[in-house]
């Protein structure tokens, strides 16, 4: 794994217009380990990710593929990272439906979740993934439009697919969110984004309350800095080029490091987790 000094850059400066593409990243993120093998603690599984086409969802993806599940990636228009995705599931001799759209409209969540029971008949793990957020000095700068925009895509969205994949859902099913470190300590430039994944942490532990009873679990992973297109699309490229230099361990994660958290809540490993957080964040500490 690369070190860091903590006064110079990790990598070389770059940004990216959004919405950030994984090919277009120098270094790529690593998103799999080859010499891990599987050992089938899903096999026979569905999962449903969102934001699956790159960053932390793809080594999900490729994780839960691995292990033995069919994957379904709802991604908003990375058709390119999408279809190398799908190979990489397609590798491990798993199907994988892509399905693009804007999971801040209802009406095409509804739709997707749709078409996943139209192919695979059963849905038994939702993995909550994609979001977005914009940096700003102040709080005057963040448009209403940006702020509607960004509970949308991250905090509604849940609710939206959550709703519609119940249906199909059986016990033992098992629901993850994506929260992050700032839903903890907060973020000076991200405040809006730092909300929603607040509100995260709140819907997580309120709907695994809601849901115990239908022996559904639902728990969450809070990432620190983690070497995703976001932050290539998100931040000017002085700022990408020392993502992660300010945590402990003195560099960003990469999606493989993250994965095996969603792999623990989703299989039988975590039969007696509901309403938790995982923390794979570098070493911040954190109470909650």
């Amino acid at each position: 794994m690369q070190k860091a000094n903590p006064k110079k850059r990790l990598r070389k400066p770059q940004h990216q217009s959004r919405p950030g593409i994984e090919s277009k990243m120098k270094p790529h993120p690593v998103f799999d380990d080859p010499a891990m093998h599987g050992s089938g603690k899903l096999r026979g599984k569905v999962a449903v990710i969102t934001g699956g086409d790159s960053g932390i969802g793809r080594a999900v993806a490729a994780l839960f593929a691995k292990e033995g599940a069919d994957i379904a990636i709802i991604y908003l228009n990375e058709h390119g990272d999408a279809k190398e995705t799908r190979q990489i599931v397609e590798s491990y001799g798993r199907k994988c439906l892509l399905i693009d759209g804007d999971i801040a409209k209802e009406k095409f969540c509804i739709s997707a979740i749709k078409k996943i029971k139209k192919k695979f008949k059963r849905i038994d793990v939702l993995v909550n993934n994609a979001a977005i957020h914009y940096e700003h000095k102040s709080i005057t700068e963040i448009q209403t439009k940006q702020l509607i925009r960004t509970f949308e895509v991250n905090v509604f969205a849940m609710f939206y697919l959550t709703r519609a994949a119940l249906e199909y859902m059986p016990e033992g099913s098992s629901i993850i969110n994506s929260s992050s470190v700032t839903a903890y300590r907060g973020s000076p430039a991200l405040i809006d984004y730092a909300s929603t994944k607040g509100a995260i942490v709140s819907f997580t532990r309120s709907l695994s309350a809601n849901l115990i009873d239908k022996k559904i679990r639902v728990n969450a992973v809070a990432p620190g800095p983690i070497w995703t297109p976001l932050i290539a699309a998100s931040f000017d490229a002085s700022k990408v080029a020392k993502h992660g230099s300010d945590v402990p361990m003195k560099r960003a994660g990469e999606p493989v490091e993250v994965a095996p958290c969603y792999l623990l809540l989703a299989s039988e490993d975590g039969s007696y987790m509901t309403g938790q957080v995982l923390h794979p964040n570098g070493g911040e500490i954190v109470n909650g």
